[in-house]
């Protein structure tokens, strides 16, 4: 698989992080519906520069970097209190070996503001806890699992079809004996030339 050594570099990255980096990729994860993540990730380090922003500081970086700024300049200004509330979840989490990956991830996508299952695996993905039980399904995987004929549309129709296609993509990848994180970022690195988060 083209970039392999890479893919599992970065996926190792993830589960070093200090609590400070896992909560600039619980911003990250806020900000990423709907826009370019190299864009949301610039917003987050410009943002984490300024010692307890206000929401007009933030919403100005936000302006230009992701849709639906005004919401997620919101959600940003409150994430420190939304993350205090996940962090000893978290930390029980990585002391246990992720026996219970997914009734947390369900967990933060209906708890945290801002959060979906999308945004909520994408967040415990990037902080080294996904242990390859779930699934971001973002348009490079739906577009793939579509051109491969496993979904008759690149579509996710609600949270039972998320959790459908979840189990499509992950059996896919146990077929193909490829980590799912692994696939994912490999996908997602074929669509954007570059492996990133």
């Amino acid at each position: 698989m083209e970039k392999s050594k890479e893919i599992k570099s970065r996926l190792a990255q993830f589960k070093t992080l200090t609590e400070k980096q896992k909560f600039r990729e619980f911003q990250f994860c806020l900000l990423t519906p709907q826009s370019n993540a190299q864009r949301c990730w610039q917003a987050v380090e410009e943002i984490s520069k300024i010692k307890n922003p206000s929401l007009l500081q933030i919403r100005n970086i936000l302006k230009t970097k992701t849709r639906f700024h005004n919401t997620k300049a919101k959600r940003v200004y409150n994430s420190k209190k939304e993350f205090s509330k996940i962090s000893p979840s978290l930390s029980n989490l990585a002391v246990w070996g992720g026996c219970n990956i997914i009734s947390l991830r369900n967990s933060l996508a209906k708890t945290v503001d801002g959060y979906g299952l999308k945004e909520a695996s994408h967040f415990l993905r990037n902080v080294g806890l996904s242990n390859n039980q779930i699934a971001i399904l973002d348009r490079h995987i739906l577009k793939n699992l579509y051109a491969l004929g496993l979904l008759q549309e690149a579509k996710i129709k609600s949270q039972k079809h998320y959790l459908e296609i979840e189990q499509i993509f992950l059996a896919f990848a146990g077929r193909m004996r490829i980590p799912a994180d692994e696939l994912d970022l490999h996908w997602w690195s074929q669509e954007n030339g570059k492996v990133f988060k």
